[in-house]
């Protein structure tokens, strides 16, 4: 049997780090070089396919022989794109903005084989339905799940952020986190890599 690629994370997100470490799989993170601003015209879900096709293919030349896998996750609301928040007055004002309504996170996945140029791709979409909430509320969580800022609407749900959400429709819980893990195993399988 020919011998796997080795994989490469293109992500600095310490989540999806987390979530891809738990498939006890061997791997290197890169950080990868894209603009990540939206395209005018584009829907979320084009945007976030778009940005994690472009995340793994800027790491080709560093990575000739490997599988990189690039994701991304766009988070929108009332047809509007909620970023990462970054700072806690953002947050305040995203999470206070969103309560009581439906939020729709689109967590795309690619995996380029950058020695064969074999790609897939793919799109989770993840509805989630937030509680109506105070300004305390919002203060409380924020103060107590500072990372919140750095999650896409601000929503960390792995963490306290179950506390803001009333309701999640998906068909893989991992993607609201940042990785589609269920499409994941099924893109390393077809390129040889046995995760189980």
């Amino acid at each position: 049997m020919n011998e796997t690629l080795p994989i490469v994370l293109g992500s600095s997100s310490v989540f999806r780090q987390q979530q891809l470490a738990k498939l006890g799989l061997r791997f290197v993170v890169a950080k990868p070089d894209c603009d990540e601003t939206p395209l005018p015209g584009e829907t979320p879900c084009q945007t976030a396919e778009r940005l994690a096709e472009a995340k793994a293919c800027s790491l080709t030349a560093r990575y000739p022989r490997h599988l990189v896998i690039g994701a991304d996750q766009v988070a929108c609301c009332g047809g509007r794109q909620l970023g990462k928040p970054m700072s806690v007055a953002k947050a305040q004002q995203m999470l206070a903005e969103t309560a009581g309504q439906e939020l729709h996170f689109y967590s795309a996945l690619c995996v380029l084989n950058t020695f064969s140029g074999s790609l897939y791709r793919h799109v989770d979409t993840t509805v989630v339905k937030m509680r109506p909430l105070t300004a305390q509320q919002i203060a409380s969580y924020l103060k107590r799940e500072p990372d919140a800022v750095y999650c896409a609407g601000g929503a960390k749900s792995e963490g306290l952020g179950g506390a803001l959400i009333e309701r999640i429709d998906s068909s893989d819980p991992n993607a609201l986190i940042g990785l589609p893990i269920f499409r994941l195993i099924d893109f390393l399988q077809a390129e040889g890599v046995a995760v189980l």
